[in-house]
């Protein structure tokens, strides 16, 4: 591990799933859906973009993108994207093996934070959920947390920018749910960044775009990939494969049929401006659980793979860890999240979302999110490896001591006893002092935790002039 002005470059340990032939297998199955097959756009803009190249447009809607051109996309995107805090710091280099944390959006509940009841997300659910996030250390960077019940829908979007810009100074990854929503959004960071230069040379929030499948790219999800690409702006772009439902079953074809839908969105953004920067989306081969019909989120077998090949193409990755298909913050939350984390860690899964996500994605918790701080801040600990050298093999003080002493009130100890990792959150404490304390579970302490925080954090505020401009653009699209 190697440790950067701001940020974790994960050097080793690591870890491959894949070989390198089953990657090269994948990606030219991945060409052979793209040329033999093909996809639907539903977006003239991109069709036009395609045909242009030579690229003939069947069935009105329907284009059989060349394997070359898929190659030359690859070549022409950006190797890495820089995404900066709200003050226009570059904390969040997505290159190499660089590891970020962050939450997850849109969920429909959340788990009260006081009361612990199951109930649909407000305003207030994703202003607190922020500023508690905004206090975590191993938090990363925002997404919404939650659907606001409480606001129009069709104007929620905004309302969940608006929170997280006013309530955190760290790097965004938002959601609309229209293009218009995504042109409001981009003019409120515009307004913080301090103009739409500034904003593409140190972006503060890339956009994450949701596709209806692999072979079916809807208007609304071309739209904003071509607006974000013509800005220069950074995007994921997100066919997600329901394996056995919108896919093949075997995680083979699913994975060749998800990456074929990134990789055409990866031409049409490319054909629009070269050098678009676009975030490949590691965590998109979901399982459907046939006994239950329930979309597994934390299935061993949605892991990782579609993140090596991202590492295959040298770009930027969207990856998925710290979520479960618990219904409450419980101990197989804390064993699925866990698992999710360390794993996609050592895979370099670069932009790692949905952190707290229960309930497969239809519910998010605060409570959760901090409990998978702490889970992030002991993989960071297991990753830095091992350093060995003469003063960590300490042979002389070994020979020095012999069989008889005892190391407690040596110089060496004093000098390296704070370089073990101490949990903030997990216990170590022996039972009596642990009882005496009122024995409270891993759930009580992390909900203890959340609370202050929002007793006592106080986000960094925006200068007025630019809360009134967002405060302005909310307005008029309300």
């Amino acid at each position: 591990m190697i440790l950067q002005s701001n940020y974790t470059s994960f050097d080793t340990p690591r870890f491959r799933k894949l070989s390198d032939d089953q990657v090269e297998r994948l990606h030219h199955a991945s060409l052979e859906i793209l040329e033999r097959t093909g996809v639907r756009l539903y977006e003239p803009e991109a069709l036009e973009l395609l045909r242009k190249r030579g690229v003939r447009v069947e069935d009105g809607n329907r284009v059989r993108i060349p394997a070359a051109l898929v190659e030359w996309a690859l070549t022409v995107a950006p190797k890495r994207t820089v995404i900066c805090d709200r003050n226009g710091r570059r904390v969040m280099p997505l290159e190499r093996h660089n590891v970020f944390y962050g939450p997850g959006s849109d969920c429909p509940n959340v788990i009260d934070l006081r009361t612990g009841e199951r109930r649909p997300g407000k305003l207030q659910d994703i202003v607190e959920a922020i500023t508690v996030c905004d206090g975590l250390p191993n938090i990363d960077f925002l997404m919404s947390f939650c659907i606001a019940s409480d606001l129009p829908q069709e104007t929620a979007d905004r309302h969940q920018m608006r929170a997280m810009l006013m309530n955190s100074t760290k790097p965004i990854l938002f959601v609309t749910t229209e293009f218009e929503g995504c042109v409001d959004v981009i003019e409120m960071a515009e307004a913080v960044a301090g103009g739409e230069d500034a904003l593409q040379r140190n972006p503060i929030c890339a956009c994450y775009i949701n596709v209806t499948s692999p072979m079916r790219h809807n208007e609304e999800a071309l739209r904003k990939l071509l607006f974000l690409a013509e800005k220069g702006l950074p995007t994921t772009y997100t066919p997600v494969v329901l394996r056995g439902a919108t896919g093949p079953v075997t995680a083979a074809g699913a994975i060749a049929l998800a990456n074929a839908g990134e990789l055409a969105g990866l031409v049409v953004a490319q054909l629009k401006r070269e050098g678009a920067p676009i975030i490949l989306t590691g965590g998109v081969n979901d399982m459907l659980d046939m006994r239950t019909t329930v979309d597994a989120y934390a299935d061993p077998i949605n892991r990782v793979m579609l993140v090596e090949l991202a590492h295959r193409y040298g770009l930027p990755i969207f990856g998925l860890a710290g979520c479960s298909d618990a219904k409450i913050p419980d101990e197989q939350a804390a064993a699925e999240a866990a698992f999710s984390i360390i794993l996609e860690t050592l895979a370099g899964s670069q932009m790692t979302h949905d952190i707290g996500y229960l309930e497969g994605g239809m519910c998010n918790s605060v409570e959760q999110i901090v409990i998978c701080d702490e889970l992030i801040a002991y993989t960071k600990r297991f990753m830095q490896g091992l350093e060995i050298n003469a003063e960590t093999l300490a042979l002389d003080l070994i020979d020095e001591i012999g069989p008889d002493g005892d190391y407690m009130s040596t110089e060496h100890t004093l000098r390296h006893f704070r370089h073990d990792w101490y949990p903030r959150l997990f216990d170590r404490r022996n039972y009596e002092d642990w009882q005496a304390d009122g024995a409270k579970t891993l759930r009580q302490r992390a909900r203890e935790k959340a609370l202050d925080i929002l007793a006592h954090h106080r986000p960094e505020p925006l200068p007025a002039d630019v809360q009134q401009r967002i405060d302005q653009i909310v307005a008029q699209a309300s």
